[in-house]
């Protein structure tokens, strides 16, 4: 007598244990890859941070450098006014005084009978207006600073004659250069 086993319940039971098993591996399979997803996430996510970070903490450094270029370039630009400044007292020092020797060099210069009525600087030249007796002294007027060591050339613009009363007067204008102090010295520096 043989015995019969029927094998098809247990197979049965393996089979579902084996599907639980299956789906037990993948729920887990499925568990651990959201797990990685999420750490891989929160790993990228702190990362972008940590560079969004460094990008505004670079943001800022440049925003003070840009500043402190410009206040470099605020503080060159009052060095350079400065300088300007200095050079022109500098030089408003050193015409001081040219301008007294040139006033008392024209008087010292002026013949009798010759008056100045006007008289105008621009540059290097001095122009003259005024009255003499006679053309003879507006010559010896102009020979007068033609020989001066503050002026040079002297040109006669125009000269009217007209009578007041019994006297004729000679109204004149004339142009005359000053010399420059540096000319003078070197002029100076080589006569010695």
């Amino acid at each position: 007598m043989t015995t019969r086993i029927n094998l098809l319940p247990w197979r049965e039971m393996r089979r579902r244990q084996q599907d639980r098993q299956l789906l037990t591996i993948g729920v887990a399979a499925w568990i651990v890859m959201a797990v990685v997803v999420v750490n891989a996430y929160l790993y990228v996510g702190s990362l972008i941070e940590v560079q969004e970070r460094r990008n505004k903490l670079l943001e800022d450094e440049i925003t003070k450098v840009e500043q402190e270029i410009k206040e470099i370039a605020e503080l060159k630009k009052q060095r350079q006014d400065l300088i300007a400044r200095m050079n022109v007292i500098y030089q408003l020092q050193g015409d001081r005084t040219g301008m007294v020797r040139m006033f008392d060099e024209l008087a010292r210069k002026l013949p009798e009978g010759v008056y100045f009525t006007a008289l105008k600087t621009g540059g290097d030249g001095l122009a003259l207006q005024g009255i003499a007796q006679s053309n003879a002294r507006v010559s010896a007027l102009m020979r007068n600073l033609d020989s001066s060591e503050w002026f040079s050339s002297p040109q006669l613009e125009v000269i009217n004659v007209r009578e007041k009363g019994a006297e004729r007067l000679s109204e004149f204008s004339l142009n005359v250069k000053r010399v420059a102090k540096q000319k003078k010295n070197a002029d100076a520096g080589s006569g010695s």
